[in-house]
């Protein structure tokens, strides 16, 4: 089983793909006062604040000159600023709303901090952080069910954009899970850090996803 320690990184700078392959770079949202506040955001619909703006320009430079051929996103706002500013940079006319790229329910978690959901349901809490086959958000959604979905909205992706490169801008928790399902990964080690406006690129080629590069960044909230 491949482990991320084994991934060798991609580069960015290059603008084509092998004719079956799509090149797909995930792209977490910037910054939201409540990445700032260590707040579980779920489906709570915040905007990107002042950092986050410049989180998703700087992510948009990165990938300037990467050949972007379509950039999909989340419903959320903080999904579709970060894309817009993506797509304009890339001159890619439209976004493409997928809600398979929508951040876990969380539930009665949502707002919370880390410290108040183990204070609310101390098990499940204790599941989140080292089982996601297992975990499931009080009154929310099962990880499993997340992850699912997020490989299906990459596999779908990459379905659409053989011999493509496409960015997709998610969340965090979604790229953990959808890196934890393609390594295998389980314990307190599925949650790697993933910065904000950060890049994972996967390739997908005949149904098959691999992982290219994992991100960058410190941020395990």
């Amino acid at each position: 089983m491949t482990t991320p320690q084994q991934i060798q990184p991609a580069q960015h700078g290059t603008t084509t793909s092998s004719s079956g392959t799509c090149r797909l770079f995930a792209v977490r949202h910037g910054t939201t006062t409540m990445n700032v506040e260590n707040r579980y955001r779920g489906r709570c619909d915040v905007p990107l604040d002042a950092q986050g703006y410049q989180d998703a320009v700087d992510a948009a430079r990165q990938l300037s000159g990467a050949g972007l051929t379509a950039v999909y996103c989340g419903p959320l706002r903080r999904t579709i600023a970060t894309a817009q500013i993506i797509a304009d940079e890339a001159r890619v006319p439209d976004l493409r709303i997928l809600h398979g790229l929508n951040n876990v329910d969380y539930g009665a978690w949502e707002a919370m901090t880390s410290g108040e959901a183990a204070m609310y349901d101390p098990e499940a809490f204790e599941l989140y952080r080292t089982s996601p086959s297992r975990a499931a958000c009080p009154m929310g959604e099962r990880l499993s069910d997340a992850q699912a979905r997020m490989i299906d909205a990459i596999r779908l992706i990459g379905s659409r954009h053989a011999g493509e490169i496409v960015a997709a801008v998610t969340h965090a928790v979604m790229i953990r899970l959808a890196v934890a399902r393609l390594t295998g990964i389980e314990g307190e080690e599925w949650r790697i850090p993933v910065g904000r406006g950060s890049l994972t690129e996967f390739r997908v080629e005949d149904g098959e996803i691999s992982i290219a590069e994992l991100p960058e960044g410190d941020d395990v909230d």
